[in-house]
């Protein structure tokens, strides 16, 4: 049985909240009200009080002589339940009554009139409670030695405060379920996206992110992501935290597929030359007269070539994509194209024809670099024009320099890339079809040469890309120029190198 977590619920916080809330409001109006209502009800009592005491105080002036009489009670006009008091020169109750309807005066007890000593004759009121008659508003006055007392009962003062208050709670717990019903319904409407947000995170959790191919993961329904609302931007904030999990994961899977078939050209790559050394070490091993020592040896040392090179590539790429330092100084890009141009027409043989175009009119082609890394870059993109292209291709190099940059395009009349492989002409072991012809007895390259110069011009901070039509290919490299402000170059503009 599966434990139930504890702690309230979100929406049983906010309702208790609201609830709360709700109490605390209620009743601090609800007293409010009773405070004011108090105060007025008393105000009105003691101008009452007032007006017996000084109605009192007006019957018994006329006799001062009559120190304890109580006759001016019988006046017509004193309320029911009134009751007054003959004080002496010391506070004390000489004689004191209390008026009844339609019935005769009746005496205070001793301790009735016990609790209505210690007034001070200056006409204020206090609140005394008599034993037997309840709760009083009691005032004194004296006019020279007459000293009177009198008193209203504070019953419906009581009362109508009482059943205000009743009211008031009444409505107020009525008030209170109603608004507790509405604020429970409108809690967990507004809550019942993040239910939902709740419910999708879950669902990504139960999918197995760590093998096989994740696509498809479960988003937060649209009508939930309304960013007009809290709720809504949780919703698409996990929306788009869904999106780059998948986008990630995604691109880590094409990475290791790219990884995978990488190993696999690397290897077939390296097994190539290495099954021809070995199969020529064998027939010299066994010292057979179908082969010469000197072709064997001339192949072994070419395959072995052509496999250092691949390992050279290979490291190459490996430090590069691991971010290790290149060389920093000043480099020319002008006469590492020219120097790339002239090695590129030396081992051509007269195949192609290489022309070289330098634009440099305002500034020269100066870059900060590996001068080693450029050179070895431009010559990959010769090579690669040499190889797939027919005798008879004009290649050219073209170095253009700008303020901010310098541009090298590398362009043939060749046939031209296939649309199909542009897209990938910059992975590792790439290799053109049918469309890009090698010249007759090469072998061509092992199919890093441009993923190595993707990769020195991308460790430049440069950027490279290709087009490519029948008739027309060019390969564009542009680098960050160099810092030229106190140094002028000459222009050398329109010089070819045929």
């Amino acid at each position: 049985m599966t434990a139930r977590p504890r702690g309230r619920s979100l929406r049983t916080r906010l309702l208790l909240f609201v609830t709360a809330t709700l109490v605390a409001v209620c009743a601090a109006m609800a007293g409010t009200t009773a405070y004011l209502q108090r105060a007025s009800l008393m105000s009105e009592l003691d101008a009452r009080v007032g007006d017996e005491v000084a109605r009192s105080l007006g019957g018994a002036e006329p006799h001062p002589d009559d120190r304890t009489g109580l006759s001016f009670l019988t006046e017509n006009g004193h309320p029911a339940g009134m009751l007054a008091a003959r004080l002496d020169a010391d506070g004390g109750v000489v004689s004191a009554a209390v008026v009844r309807r339609d019935a005769p005066l009746r005496n205070l007890t001793a301790d009735q009139r016990a609790a209505l000593r210690g007034i001070a004759t200056d006409g204020s009121e206090h609140t005394r409670t008599v034993p037997g008659l309840g709760v009083y508003r009691i005032a004194a006055a004296r006019s020279g030695d007459v000293r009177v007392l009198a008193g209203l009962p504070m019953g419906d003062v009581r009362d109508t405060i009482g059943a205000l208050v009743a009211a008031e709670a009444a409505v107020a717990a009525a008030g209170l379920v109603v608004a507790g019903g509405l604020c429970a319904m409108v809690i967990r409407r507004q809550l019942r996206p993040l239910g939902r947000v709740a419910a999708t995170a879950a669902a990504v959790t139960r999918i197995p992110l760590d093998h096989g191919e994740v696509t498809g993961l479960t988003r937060v329904p649209v009508r939930d992501a309304d960013s007009g609302s809290e709720a809504g931007q949780v919703a698409a904030a996990l929306n788009r935290m869904i999106d780059h999990v998948e986008t990630s994961l995604a691109e880590r899977q094409r990475s290791e597929e790219r990884m995978r078939r990488f190993l696999a050209d690397a290897s077939h790559e390296l097994r190539t030359p290495l099954a021809s050394i070995a199969g020529y070490a064998e027939l010299m091993n066994r010292g057979t007269d179908r082969v010469e020592p000197v072709l064997a040896w001339r192949t072994v040392s070419a395959e072995s070539a052509r496999m250092t090179g691949l390992v050279e590539d290979l490291l190459l790429l490996a430090r590069l994509d691991g971010g290790r330092p290149l060389e920093r100084a000043e480099v020319d890009l002008a006469a590492v194209a020219a120097e790339a141009v002239w090695q590129a027409r030396a081992s051509d043989d007269g195949h192609h024809h290489w022309r070289l175009a330098l634009h440099l009119d305002e500034v020269p082609a100066l870059v900060v670099g590996d001068r080693t890394r450029l050179q070895q870059a431009l010559a990959n993109l010769l090579a690669n024009a040499r190889t797939h292209t027919p005798a008879g291709t004009t290649v050219e190099v073209e170095v253009e320099a700008a303020r901010e940059r310098c541009v090298v395009r590398v362009r043939d009349d060749g046939p031209g890339i296939p649309p199909e492989l542009l897209p990938t002409v910059f992975d590792p072991f790439t290799r053109a079809g049918s469309s890009r012809t090698r010249p007759p007895g090469t072998t061509g390259g092992s199919g890093l040469g441009l993923t190595v110069t993707a990769a020195v011009v991308s460790a430049h901070g440069g950027a490279i890309d290709v087009a490519s039509t029948p008739g027309r290919t060019e390969f564009t490299v542009r680098l960050p120029a160099a810092d030229t402000a106190s140094a002028r170059h000459p222009s050398t503009s329109g010089h070819a190198l045929h």
